[in-house]
């Protein structure tokens, strides 16, 4: 019998074997209290707590080993756990958040794969910044990058260089500038290796040519469903996902392009701090093909 594997998750939606989320706590209860931190209202821990229990059960439920870390101190935003690593094949790339209230989370995590075993293949260093919500895989070994405004040209440059491969950077607009910042992954979210969901009026045109190259079909999201965190969408495995409740059409087009969807209520602990079920997971094996 292999050896289990401990880390490798360069895909989006290669079965997910392991993941690792992070408990909201104190500090996650207070967000509010600071605008730095762009919470929409007054935080019910309680309610939030609830919540990301709720993911962390679906998600074993659908044969994902699950690791829940706590809050360790760390802001309220460290929840969004996607953000400060990158698992490839190699190892783990501990990245440097562009938020200034999130920097410190990154080494948390670098503590937290040393002890799990995994190596650390690369680190971003000032003054580069890349947020994990600005990264994709859309092969194995393609690497999308989203220059944004948390993610800058030294940040993806360095990634690119520790990933190796082909890596395609792609410019995202201003948007509602630093109160509201983009992510590339709030435009898309693959679902197989032949299928996305995205917002195209933000899309990326180059992106949405190289879609169309690699005939990657795509459903659009509406646009009374981009708040809703439409198009945060995590996939367990291809055609198998997971999208916050209140986003009905977009969960019908996936319906009717043969995938098998799981909502949840996440309007505490994803809506109110504009993370998805994507931003609230960070995957640490896929199946590689």
């Amino acid at each position: 019998m292999p050896a289990r594997r401990l880390f490798g998750a360069q895909s989006m939606t290669a079965p997910l074997r392991k993941v690792m989320l992070r408990a909201p706590g104190a500090a996650f209860g207070r967000a509010f209290d600071d605008p730095a931190h762009g919470f929409l209202h007054p935080v019910d821990l309680p309610l939030a707590k609830r919540q990301h229990a709720a993911l962390a059960d679906l998600l074993a439920r659908l044969g994902v080993d699950v690791e829940v870390l706590d809050e360790a101190g760390l802001g309220p935003d460290s929840v969004y756990v996607f953000d400060p690593l990158l698992v490839t094949e190699s190892g783990a790339v501990p990245l440097r958040m562009g938020k200034p209230t999130r920097r410190g989370e990154e080494a948390a995590l670098a503590t937290w794969v040393e002890t799990a075993g995994i190596p650390v293949v690369g680190r971003i260093d000032s003054p580069g910044t890349v947020e994990g919500g600005d990264t994709f895989w859309l092969r194995p070994d393609f690497l999308c990058i989203g220059r944004s405004l948390r993610t800058n040209t030294e940040g993806a440059a360095q990634l690119s260089g520790i990933v190796g491969g082909r890596v395609e950077v792609f410019d995202l607009p201003w948007w509602h500038g630093p109160s509201e910042v983009l992510h590339l992954l709030s435009v898309i979210s693959p679902v197989a290796d032949d299928l996305a969901v995205v917002y195209q009026p933000l899309l990326p045109s180059g992106l949405a040519v190289l879609l169309d190259e690699l005939d990657i079909r795509t459903i659009s999201v509406p646009d009374a469903e981009f708040d809703s965190l439409g198009c945060n969408v995590l996939a367990v495995r291809p055609g198998v996902v997971i999208v916050a409740e209140g986003n009905p059409r977009t969960c019908a087009a996936l319906a009717a392009a043969g995938c098998e969807v799981y909502t949840l209520d996440l309007s505490e602990i994803g809506l109110n701090g504009s993370g998805g079920p994507t931003c609230l997971t960070r995957p640490v094996v896929r199946e590689s093909k």
